[in-house]
């Protein structure tokens, strides 16, 4: 039984442990390291020399988001339409998601449109302009994270 516990024990630690390694010689050794770091190098030089990402820091038509008098109707956001009795929530809805607009003249011909929100639109009309759509701004136009 003593012999059988040993055995158990033998195989047990025999099967843990590592069996002879092969010895590779250093030349070979060294050429996988020069190898690795050669294309190390590479990577970091093609990462050092990486064009310029030629983003949008100052969008010419900041001031038309509702900062000022005249409102984009193409890039601003619902929530501009608040200084505008009348057009929050409903006029303001139907603008936001019928564009964009070439034309501020366009907006007249939003489907389901009835004839007081087509006045209330005209009396704002001359508060409107419609810039291209901005793709920065164009997705908050419904919903811009401000939650009270």
């Amino acid at each position: 039984m003593k012999i059988a516990v040993l055995a158990l024990l033998f195989s047990t630690v025999a099967a843990f442990t590592s069996g002879p390694q092969a010895s590779r010689p250093a030349t070979e050794l060294a050429a996988e390291r020069r190898d690795f770091l050669s294309q190390a190098a590479a990577v970091a030089g093609l990462a050092a020399f990486a064009p310029a990402a030629n983003a949008v820091r100052d969008y010419e038509g900041l001031g038309y988001l509702g900062g000022g008098n005249v409102v984009d109707i193409n890039n601003a956001n619902v929530r501009v339409y608040l200084k505008m009795p009348g057009m929050y929530p409903a006029v303001a809805g139907k603008i936001v998601t019928n564009g964009p607009y070439k034309s501020v003249g366009e907006v007249y011909s939003i489907p389901g449109l009835t004839g007081a929100e087509k006045d209330v639109i005209k009396k704002y009309e001359s508060r409107f302009t419609a810039l291209p759509p901005q793709a920065d701004y164009v997705i908050d136009i419904y919903n811009n994270g401000l939650y009270r």
